[in-house]
């Protein structure tokens, strides 16, 4: 029988951000104050001293992490006696609706890209795989939008398997926010980047069994991926920073008669507001408590943000 490990035991190394940024080293600083400005989501608050004590160590990490990895990818290749050809190194990021993983993915694409070792970093988001609206009605899991259910699992690993086999071309599919649904006949073409960056809600669930056949199953969509980040906040800072996005779409997107969400438009502050918090409640935070909150333990790094979005601590995987 196996022994419990002892009560100091942790599979992670915890840094205060003071720490961290010492980890930058001699990593330049390569974006501009405009270059974050048009990195940055609805409310999402990233400065440049974010970039300088996050980012750029993080940066660094990754850059050290690639380079292993491409060495290591060429002894394999040589022991096979084959050439696959240039596989991705791909990054996963996780974290719950609003918490600004998004942003967080555009600013760390950035930068990766401006390494000489790594020009090309394509960013792909799991919304293009959820089911379309008119699938996800039929299967009664409209209310459970953004649910590990909700998406199509087995097109999502095929896109990553494509990836790891080093096909050159690569295709996704393309997700509207306005129009809430799936673009039909159009797609996002990626040509044989050196790094993806795979972004979404559940991307490091774990396998689990079919309750059918009691198997689980033998790929699931975290076996894809050399790194993963998730972007973690208290669970109070993360409804308030929803429902501050929920209206300030409300004033600006939502009034486009094309916008799934126009029927919202004419809400004054104190109704928009319950509809969010109930919209968090009901759905939003019953996701994040039950299926995304419950993978933190399976990231790389873990990044936690303080309720002005600044990144306060971050904690670095040992093993």
């Amino acid at each position: 029988m196996l022994e419990p490990p002892p009560a100091e035991y942790s599979a992670y190394i915890d840094f205060e951000r003071e720490e961290w940024a010492r980890l930058r080293s001699s990593t330049p600083l390569t974006l501009s104050e405009g270059d974050l400005a048009s990195l940055r989501g609805v409310n999402d608050q990233v400065s440049m001293a974010d970039v300088e004590d996050v980012y750029l160590p993080l940066s660094r990490l990754l850059n050290l992490h690639f380079r292993s990895a491409r060495g290591l990818s060429g002894v394999k290749d040589e022991f096979l006696g084959r050439l696959v050809g240039n596989r991705p190194y791909v990054i996963a990021i996780a974290g719950s609706v609003a918490v600004g993983k998004s942003t967080f993915a555009r600013v760390l694409q950035a930068l990766l890209a401006r390494w000489p070792d790594h020009p090309s970093v394509s960013l792909v988001t799991t919304d293009g795989f959820l089911y379309p609206l008119a699938e996800l009605k039929e299967r009664d899991l409209l209310s459970r939008k953004g649910f590990p259910e909700s998406y199509d699992r087995r097109r999502m690993i095929q896109f990553l398997a494509d990836a790891k086999a080093g096909k050159r071309r690569l295709t996704a599919p393309v997700y509207s926010h306005r129009a809430y649904d799936i673009v039909p006949d159009e797609c996002l073409i990626i040509e044989q980047p050196d790094i993806l960056i795979f972004e979404g809600l559940n991307v490091l669930q774990p396998a689990t069994l079919d309750p059918t056949s009691r198997v689980a199953p033998s790929l699931i969509v975290s076996d894809f991926f050399d790194f993963s980040i998730y972007v973690d906040a208290a669970v109070e800072h993360i409804e308030r920073w929803y429902i501050d996005r929920f209206l300030s779409l409300q004033r600006t997107v939502f009034q486009n008669p094309e916008s799934y969400f126009h029927h919202y438009k004419d809400l004054n502050t104190e109704e928009a507001t319950a509809v969010a918090r109930k919209i968090w409640a009901d759905i939003n935070m019953v996701n994040l408590r039950d299926n995304i909150e419950p993978t933190r333990e399976r990231a790389n790094v873990v990044l936690r943000k303080a309720a002005d979005h600044s990144i306060e601590s971050l904690r670095l995987r040992q093993f």
